[in-house]
This record gives C-alpha cells, structure tokens and sequence, in this order.
C-alpha cells in the first residue's frame, strides 16, 4: 500500500513508520523537521515540507498514488495552547481541514486520525472512558483536535473514504531496540521528563499538582508504550483495508497510574531517587484519563506487547542513556 504519513519524523510517527516499514508498505514521510528528525525515519521517503502546503500535498498524493494518510502532525503541548490558542487552531485544525480537502481531490481510500484523550476533558474522577462518554475539552489542544475528529466524520459520511480515529492516552517509552526514541526538547511528557532528571540533562522533576481527587493527591493516567501506540495504526490500516467500516476507538490500556507511581517506577530502576519539586496545578490538566479500550480490541483485533509501566519507563530510560539523535 502507498501511505503518507504526515508528522512521521516526530516522536509517534517514526515509530509508526518503523513498523509500516517492516511491514512492506511504500512510505513517504511529510514532516517541516521542527519538532521531527531526519534520523528517526527509518523507511521511506522524507519530504520536508508543511501539512498545510496544499500544492505539496497534491503533488505527493497524485504522484505516488497514495491510497492512505496517517496523519500525525500537530502541535501536542496543552500549556501552550492555553498560552497561544490561535496557533493550535491554526496548525491542528485548519490544516487538517486543508489535508482533507487535498485527499478528496486525490480520492484516497483510508485515513488514519491522530487525536486524543484530552477531549475528554475532566469527565470522570474513576473507572474508566468510553468512546460514548461526553467529549468536553479544557483546553486549546483538545478543542483542536475534536474539531478534527468532527471533520473528517462529517466528511467521510458523505464520501468514500473510510477512517479510524484513535484517541491517544499517555504515549511514553521508546522502540525496545533502541533504534528511535523522543528526543523533542523542552518535552512536557512526564516520563520522558522524569528519565531526563534521572540522566543528569534536568536538575529535578516538577510535580505539577498535589491536591488532585485522587488517592494520593497527584494526577492519574493511562500510559501506553509507543510501539503498542504504533501497532495499533498498523492495525487499523489493515482494518480498513479489509473492508473495515470507519471507527472511532480509545488507545490505552485501561490501567491508570499516578505521578508518584511512576516516580516510584523510576527509582526502582535507578541508583539514586530523583529530586522532585511539588508545584501547582497546570491550568488544562485534567485529574484523571484512564481508558477503556474495548473498542480497538473487538473491532481491529489490537492486541498490546508492553503493557506495564515498569517496561514503559526503562524502555524511555535506556533511550535517554543512548540517544541515536
């Protein structure tokens, strides 16, 4: 299958990419680098340029046949949409309103959404999210990306492209091979920030809120390797290709861990405790996103390899101990 995928030089996509690659697809990556590495893609074919470049876009789709998007990029940090909104709409919806439009024109097949769990907002304080469960954004970046999601339904309705958005909880982890990784700077994600402080590139990890209705105070979610994330995509193309009706699922793995419990994790795997600093809450965070994933498993047959957070944070670990970029 000839697949785009955009955002595939970024931390999710690449390893997206790795295993589309492994799986014999015909890759090209579209990424402008500013988040994205040229090292991390693996397969394929990398153009840099913007999702937002119809005239790009176009190209790419009618020259290489393409007959399926992934589509990755996107700005993904909630502080920063509350700071500056206007960017997140600009960069997260409408250019996936232009990318839509471009594969109308090109008459591609299947399209692969990646939103997330934020949309939620704080619709529960236990159990778990389903699908069905009232969307209520609280920030920029969940607005954004439900926008999007409501787009390309309201698109695929009336046309024949088919779709599956998957609604990303907490991404964490790195390929355990040790080929790619996150290496983005000033990264937000938690345990991406804590195996930073454990290897000597920050002084201490700040703990963004204490006073959480939670059991012990801190923010609970629902962490999924990158490499299971990855093979969900997988999955739900060969979903899609195998005559699969459009869908919409939750990506986690239904078991919620909070801050300290992944600290806890880390010091576990490392010599000396990291240094940890209590601050206040982050306006945008929600307390707790823990999935229920039935969804993904049913329908596409997703079946998870590293469903434990101890495997998680050493495999984010021993990224951070040997970068490959």
């Amino acid at each position: 299958m000839n697949i785009l995928v955009t955002g595939g030089a970024g931390y999710i996509g690449s390893h997206v990419v790795k295993q589309l690659g492994q799986a014999g697809h015909n890759i090209i990556v579209l990424d402008n680098l500013i988040k994205g590495f040229r090292n991390a893609v693996l397969y394929g074919e990398l153009i840099v340029g913007n999702t937002g470049d119809k005239k790009l876009v176009e190209q790419i789709l009618y020259g290489d046949k393409i007959d399926a998007v992934i589509h990755f990029a996107a700005f993904t940090v909630v502080p920063e949409s509350v700071n500056d909104p206007l960017m997140y709409y600009a960069n997260n919806t409408c250019n996936t309103r232009s990318l839509l439009k471009c594969c109308a024109k090109a008459g591609v097949k299947y399209f692969i959404f990646s939103s997330t769990a934020t949309i939620y907002g704080n619709a529960i304080t236990s159990g778990k999210l389903s699908e069905d469960r009232t969307v209520s954004p609280i920030n920029p970046y969940g607005t954004s990306k439900l926008m999007s999601e409501w787009m390309l339904r309201d698109y695929c309705a009336v046309n024949d492209m088919n779709y599956v958005t998957l609604r990303y909880f907490n991404v964490a982890g790195a390929d355990p091979d040790g080929e790619i990784g996150q290496s983005t700077p000033g990264a937000t994600l938690l345990i991406k920030v804590a195996c930073e402080v454990a290897t000597g590139k920050r002084d201490k990890l700040k703990l963004f809120g204490t006073d959480y209705p939670t059991p012990d105070g801190t923010g609970i979610r629902d962490y999924i390797h990158v490499s299971d994330l990855a093979k969900a995509h997988v999955d739900a193309l060969d979903y899609l290709k195998n005559g699969g009706e459009s869908l919409l699922c939750n990506c986690g793995y239904g078991k919620g861990y909070s801050v300290r419990d992944v600290i806890k994790a880390l010091n576990s795997l490392v010599d000396k405790p990291i240094e940890v600093e209590e601050q206040p809450r982050r306006e945008g965070d929600p307390a707790y996103l823990v999935a229920d994933p039935k969804i993904i498993k049913k329908k596409i047959g997703w079946k998870p390899e590293y469903d434990n957070l101890k495997t998680i944070v050493k495999t984010s670990l021993e990224w951070e101990k040997n970068p490959k970029y």
